[in-house]
């Protein structure tokens, strides 16, 4: 489908990579990886024809269709979402303008056995077979399907793109990307703007594709499940392996475990073959001996390694002072934008230690929760601290809030108060900044940089509550691991908004989600939440409303003709049996609506750090959620049966 021979690019600090060759077959699913301003963008702009290599050439199949998403597309459309896709094919609108126009001359025309008219009509046969074989017929059926994939309601279609932010831009590209089927996709982070249950969508998408697609993500589980082989961009080359990313990684750092062994003993080999060319330079009889010294060195090929910074570097967060058991209490919060309700009586208090992860679809009022929350904007109902509470909030662009005009040490010192300023160089060495790059200005880092300074200075502002929007924005799939591992480790509370899940898997200890203008909350996994999503359950915790009591109804002269004595008497029997067993169902959705109100309001003051307390408490509640569900079905069930007996 596709081949890279002896590729290369320069540019004017030199070649970003050269003499590369690496082949793409049809079924191939590729994750491209490799350090920022490794070139990884570059390629794959070289593949479009976007850019020409500066040397070798890359050789494409004919009648191959490119589809590429890259990360600073321009959207100029006044139209709306739906027709942005609708006429984005132009064979389709060719084979769909002709069928009008055929039609329009076969009604007017008479001459019914001339030649012309017998091969308007062949003309018209043969433009509705093209158009049926493109799918023309479900064109509206697919872009719908699309569009809802990724997130766009119905209401949605008729609104001009225009009005829709950046990202949902970036969706409404990729939606036309894939609606289109191309043979090659290629995708520069198609996750960044997607919400968890889109990115989900997506990659069961892409694993069905029938093309080859060359991917670059900084999403690891996205990679496992959607690629099967790896390229990775080192020291200006392109290494093929033939395994997805988790798999890439482990075999990668095998051999970089012996590839760095090899390299010392040559280091060693070299410094001898040095001190002895050094001993016997200047003696005459040696000075042969010397030369092919010389020449051997010249001809070594040195081995050499990409150092891995970011595994030496090493972030926390230090607690400020230990709270209160409850640390935020909301109280009937709600916001909305003119008519538009976001939210609305939201009342939870969080307790000391909660680590929560908040998710729903971009636009239900995360990041407006989160700001709200953090009193940056005006709300209803009540926000409260607990005693001792301390915030630090990382804001959805909190990275691009950073003075471009300071440099990077001048930002840290900004915030930095105490004894800790005299330690701002070694801080800023654990977040990859050293020597002369603390004297950079912020508006040449790139999107990652940014990022690690941001939460560089997030760690320089002691808290006991962390509010992290959307914090791995821009950092790589290993600074991730790495901020993870830091959140972990973490003492106090943290709210956190992340669409990537592996980031979020075995992070936090409760889910809230945003639903129908409310907050849902509920205590199982990332994992099992998607699942009940794209299966189109509810994942959360619902509560259950008391059942309305049951008229029983009184003993009636039935006096409908056509039924016997016996027949009323059985349907007299099955009335009653229903109305006990409505009755049964009601007084044990009471009991167990109790017991989930104790274990909601104990949940709600627990101290969450302290998971052999915890985990037993939550056990119960879902345990006890369960059964409420169970007897809700079984009640409605019953109640259903009671309505549809005849009045007999």
């Amino acid at each position: 489908m596709l081949v890279l021979e002896k590729l290369g690019i320069h540019f004017p600090q030199g070649f970003l990579f050269e003499d590369c060759s690496a082949q793409v077959n049809t079924g191939d699913r590729i994750g491209l990886v490799g350090k920022n301003g490794a070139g990884k963008s570059t390629l794959l702009k070289l593949i479009a024809q976007w850019e020409k290599p500066t040397s070798g050439a890359i050789h494409r199949q004919k009648g191959i269709e490119v589809g590429f998403l890259t990360q600073d597309i321009h959207v100029d459309y006044t139209a709306t979402v739906f027709d942005y896709l609708f006429y984005s094919n132009e064979t389709l609108n060719y084979l769909r303008n002709r069928i009008d126009q055929i039609n329009t001359d076969i009604v007017s025309r008479t001459d019914y056995e001339s030649d012309s008219y017998l091969a308007l009509l062949d003309e018209l046969n043969a433009c509705n077979d093209q158009f049926n074989i493109l799918d023309g017929f479900q064109w509206e059926e697919k872009i719908a399907s699309t569009l809802q994939g990724l997130g766009f309601l119905k209401t949605d279609f008729d609104k001009q793109l225009s009005s829709f932010s950046g990202g949902w831009k970036m969706r409404a590209e990729l939606a036309k990307i894939l609606v289109n089927k191309p043979n090659l996709l290629l995708l520069d982070e198609p996750t960044n703007h997607l919400d968890i249950v889109s990115i989900q969508w997506l990659e069961n998408y892409l694993t069905k594709f029938e093309g080859a697609v060359i991917v670059i993500s900084h999403d690891r589980l996205f990679l496992d499940n959607v690629t099967n082989r790896t390229w990775e961009i080192s020291l200006g080359k392109i290494l093929d392996f033939p395994y997805s990313y988790t798999k890439y990684k482990e075999q990668r750092s095998e051999d970089l475990e012996r590839l760095a062994d090899a390299k010392k003993q040559q280091d060693k080999d070299i410094k001898q073959t040095q001190e002895l060319i050094d001993k016997f330079r200047a003696k005459k009889n040696k000075a042969a001996f010397a030369q092919s010294l010389i020449k051997k060195l010249e001809r070594t090929e040195r081995i050499e390694l990409e150092s891995d910074a970011i595994a030496k570097m090493k972030i926390f967060f230090p607690l400020n002072v230990q709270p209160g058991k409850w640390v935020l209490e909301m109280d009937e919060l709600g916001k909305a934008y003119d008519q538009r309700v976001l939210f609305k009586d939201i009342s939870i208090t969080v307790g000391r230690g909660e680590k929560i992860a908040l998710l729903g679809p971009n636009g239900v009022g995360k990041s407006t929760l989160f700001k709200c929350l953090t009193k940056e904007i005006e709300h209803g109902g009540k926000v409260e601290y607990g005693h001792n509470v301390k915030i630090t909030y990382f804001a959805q662009d909190q990275a691009e809030r950073l003075d471009k005009n300071l440099t990077v040490y001048e930002t840290v010192d900004l915030v930095a108060t105490g004894e800790v300023r005299k330690d701002l160089r070694s801080i800023l060495g654990a977040f990859l900044f050293s020597g002369e790059d603390i004297d950079k200005k912020v508006a040449v880092l790139s999107g990652g940089e940014r990022t690690r300074l941001a939460l560089c200075q997030l760690l320089l502002s002691p808290s006991n509550v962390l509010i992290l929007d959307e914090p791995t924005n821009h950092l790589d799939i290993q600074s991730k691991q790495v901020l993870k591992k830091a959140l972990q480790q973490y003492e106090g509370t943290f709210l956190i908004v992340s669409h990537d899940r592996e980031f979020l898997e075995n992070l936090t200890n409760r889910i809230w989600d945003i639903e129908d203008q409310t907050l849902k909350i509920h205590h199982f996994g990332v994992h099992e939440y998607l699942q009940r999503k794209l299966n189109g359950e509810s994942p959360s915790v619902q509560t259950v409303s008391k059942p309305k009591e049951t008229v029983v109804l009184q003993e009636q002269v039935i006096e409908e003709k056509g039924l016997t004595n016996d027949e009323r008497k059985e349907l007299k029997r099955q009335r009653n049996q229903l109305q006990n067993t409505v009755k049964k169902h009601e007084e044990r959705i009471s009991e167990l609506e109790k017991e989930l109100a104790e274990l909601e309001l104990l949940l709600s003051t627990m101290d969450f750090s302290d998971s052999s307390k915890t985990t037993p408490v939550l056990k119960s509640f879902e345990e006890t959620k369960s059964k409420l569900d169970y007897y809700s079905d079984l009640w409605m069930e019953a109640n259903e049966a009671l309505e549809n007996l005849p009045t007999a």
